[in-house]
């Protein structure tokens, strides 16, 4: 069962799967796709065609604008912005306003798992790794590795977390027991 509130404004051609819970004054574009058992919580607003993965979770006034693509599992923090125009302007030289077809639009994309913190920033171009976690308030320019924590005016590495969520310096986990087998401290890659 699908729950979209009154007040948030669903526009044509939206898959939303089962499942989604979508809250107050919430925006979805045209062509966007929203997984199954995602939350878009108050205010969200997300652009047109934008795939949103199964089990997604993003809080209050998170912007996700076109260009990006988050998989399965990923928390979005409120205030969160993804955004995609790499050279923003308003107007042409001429002051003529730009059209939807005047952008150069980069693309993000989110692997399964990861969480993005509150008020954090990514810049197109960028690719974040699964289970990764941006602190909040970070600006993301680069891309950021599988498990990496990374924080930031820019975005730096600064260490590891386990699948779990827990930081992370060996192959044992303090939270969960251990370390995922694909992970960089396993691999001897920190």
């Amino acid at each position: 069962m699908i729950y979209v509130h009154e007040s948030a404004l669903i526009e044509e051609n939206v898959t939303i799967g089962d499942g989604a819970r979508i809250w107050h004054d919430a925006h979805v574009r045209k062509g966007a796709s929203i997984g199954e058992r995602c939350i878009l919580g108050k205010g969200v607003f997300v652009d047109a065609g934008v795939p949103i993965g199964d089990d997604c979770k993003l809080q209050n006034y998170a912007c996700i604008y076109r260009g990006a693509t988050l998989g399965r599992g990923v928390f979005v923090g409120p205030l969160v912005v993804f955004t995609n125009d790499i050279r923003p302007r308003a107007t042409d030289p001429q002051f003529k306003l730009r059209g939807e077809n005047d952008w150069q639009t980069g693309s993000i994309f989110v692997a399964d798992g990861a969480s993005i913190g509150a008020h954090s920033t990514i810049l197109p171009g960028v690719t974040i790794g699964r289970w990764a976690m941006i602190g909040a308030g970070s600006v993301v320019r680069h891309d950021v590795p599988d498990y990496a924590l990374a924080v930031g005016l820019p975005a730096r590495l600064i260490g590891w977390v386990c699948a779990c969520g827990d930081r992370v310096t060996s192959q044992d986990c303090r939270q969960c027991g251990e370390v995922p087998g694909d992970h960089p401290l396993r691999n001897n890659e920190s």
